[in-house]
C-alpha cells in the first residue's frame, strides 16, 4: 500500500511526497490506520524504522480535519512528551515538514532558552506541543501553559524517559489532561517496567511490536574490535583519515571523555564537533546543524544526546567507549542506516569493557561479529599516527637514519 492510497488530506500527501516517501515502513503501516480510528496504540520499534512519522502523520491528519479548527489560546490539542531537547527539536522538524500547507501549528517547548518568547508563542496559539518535562512543568506552575483541551497524548522514547527518572513527571501530567483522550505510547525497547507504565496510561491499546527479537536495524552491519584503552585514539584517527568519504558519529560515556577525544583529534589535525548535555541549547543546536550540513565529518557525543541525532547521511557509528546501559548500544548504532540507507557500526572494546560487551550481546540476543587484528596491523596503526604527526625535521632525521642503516 502506498501513501497516496491512505485517507489523508491532499496537503499532507503533498508533504509526504516532497519528503520522498512512497510506501510506509512496517511500524507506519501497522500504526497509522489505528491512530486514525482514535484507538490507543503501544508501539515498540527499533530506531531508524520511521517511528516518529508513524504517529506524526495521523495526528496531523486528525487535527487538520477535526471540528476544532479555530485555535484558542488554551487550545493545545496534542501533547507530545519527549525526554531530551535534541529529540524535541528532531520531532519538531518532522512534524513541521509534514504539516506544511495545513492548518496545524507546531511548537517545541524545551529548556535551555529564554522562556518569554516561548510564552508569547503559546499565547498566539499552538495545536501540537512537543515538550520536555522540565520546561513544561515550569510553565504549568506559572499558569502560562494550559493542557485542558489536549485530547491526544503521545509519549515518545518512553524507555529513555524512565531511564532519566521522568516516571513521576509522566504520571504527574495526567492530572492536567482530560480523562477521555487518545494515548499513543512509543518506545524503542520493551521491558517489564515499561509494560507496567504503558498499561497504566493506555486503555485496551493496539500493541504493535516490530522485530522485538532483533533490536538492531537490519540496515546496520555492526562489529567489535579489541583495542587497548589508550590506543583507541590512534585507531579513530587512522579510520577517519583512510575513509575520506565517511561521516562518523563517535560515542563516549561522559562529557569529560567527549572533550578529551575531541581535543585528541584536534592535535592530529582532525576537526570534530562535540555534543553533550552540559552545553547550552544554542551550542548544541549549532553543533547538530554544522554536522548535518557537513561542516565537519566527525561528531563526538554522549548517550544523553544519542536519540536526538537524526542525520540521514551518517555512514559510520564508532562506539569509542562501550555504553554503561546495554540498550544504549541499540540507540547508538541506530544513528546510522537510517531509512533505506546502509550503515556500519564499530565498537572499540578495551580489556576492562568485556563485561559491558557481554551485557550488550545478552540484551540484543546476538553475538557481535569480531574484527580480527593481527599484531602487525595493530603496530602499523600506532606507527601511522606517530608518523603522520611528525614534523618535517623529524621526518628528515628518520629518513637519514634509515639510509645509514641500509649502508
Amino acid at each position: 500500500m502506498k501513501f497516496d492510497q491512505y485517507p489523508l488530506a491532499p496537503e499532507i500527501k503533498r508533504s509526504i511526497g516532497k519528503l520522498g516517501w512512497k510506501r510506509p515502513t512496517d511500524i507506519q503501516y501497522k500504526a497509522i490506520r489505528h491512530i486514525l480510528k482514535g484507538e490507543d496504540v503501544m508501539g515498540i520499534a527499533q530506531t531508524g524504522t520511521g517511528k516518529t512519522a508513524a504517529f506524526a502523520i495521523p495526528v496531523i491528519q486528525l487535527i487538520h480535519t477535526g471540528k476544532e479548527r479555530q485555535r484558542r489560546k488554551d487550545g493545545i490539542k496534542c501533547l507530545v512528551m519527549v525526554p531530551t531537547r535534541e529529540l524535541a527539536m528532531q520531532l519538531d522538524q518532522v512534524f513541521s515538514d509534514l504539516a506544511k500547507g495545513t492548518r496545524v501549528n507546531i511548537f517545541a517547548l524545551t529548556g535551555g532558552v529564554e522562556q518569554d518568547p516561548q510564552i508569547a508563542q503559546l499565547q498566539d496559539g499552538v495545536d501540537i506541543l512537543i515538550a520536555t518535562p522540565g520546561r513544561m512543568f515550569d510553565l504549568l506552575n506559572q499558569g502560562a501553559l494550559r493542557l485542558s483541551r489536549v485530547n491526544i497524548l503521545v509519549l515518545d522514547e518512553a524507555d529513555l524517559m524512565l531511564d532519566l527518572g521522568f516516571i513521576d513527571d509522566i504520571r504527574g501530567i495526567m492530572g492536567h489532561l482530560v480523562k477521555r483522550r487518545q494515548t499513543l505510547f512509543f518506545s524503542a525497547t520493551i521491558n517489564e517496567k515499561i509494560k507496567k507504565l504503558a498499561y497504566t496510561l493506555v486503555k485496551k491499546p493496539i500493541r504493535i511490536q516490530i522485530s522485538p527479537k532483533d533490536p538492531i536495524s537490519r540496515n546496520v552491519d555492526h562489529s567489535v574490535v579489541f583495542i587497548e584503552m589508550d590506543d583507541k585514539r590512534f585507531f579513530l584517527e587512522r579510520f577517519y583519515k583512510e575513509n575520506p568519504e565517511a561521516k562518523l558519529l563517535t560515542f563516549v560515556r561522559t562529557r569529560v571523555r567527549a572533550e578529551r577525544v575531541t581535543k585528541a583529534m584536534a592535535r592530529v589535525g582532525i576537526e570534530a564537533l562535540v555534543l553533550h548535555g552540559d552545553m547550552s541549547q544554542d551550542d548544541r543546536n549549532k553543533a547538530l546543524e554544522d554536522f548535518r550540513e557537513g561542516a565537519t565529518r566527525m561528531m563526538v557525543a554522549t548517550d544523553v544526546s544519542a536519540r536526538g541525532i537524526d542525520i540521514a547521511d551518517v555512514t559510520h557509528v564508532i562506539n569509542y567507549d562501550l555504553p554503561d546501559q546495554p540498550d544504549n548500544y541499540v540507540h547508538r548504532v541506530g544513528r546510522t542506516g537510517r531509512g533505506d540507507r546502509r550503515g556500519i557500526a564499530y565498537t572499540f572494546c578495551a580489556p576492562n569493557e568485556h563485561d559491558k560487551l557481554r551485557a550488550i550481546e545478552a540484551y540484543t540476543g546476538t553475538e557481535i561479529k569480531i574484527v580480527e587484528l593481527d599484531r602487525q596491523e595493530y603496530k602499523e596503526t600506532l606507527h601511522f599516527s606517530r608518523t603522520d604527526n611528525m614534523s618535517l625535521e623529524d621526518l628528515m632525521k628518520e629518513a637519514e637514519a634509515w639510509e645509514k642503516k641500509k649502508k
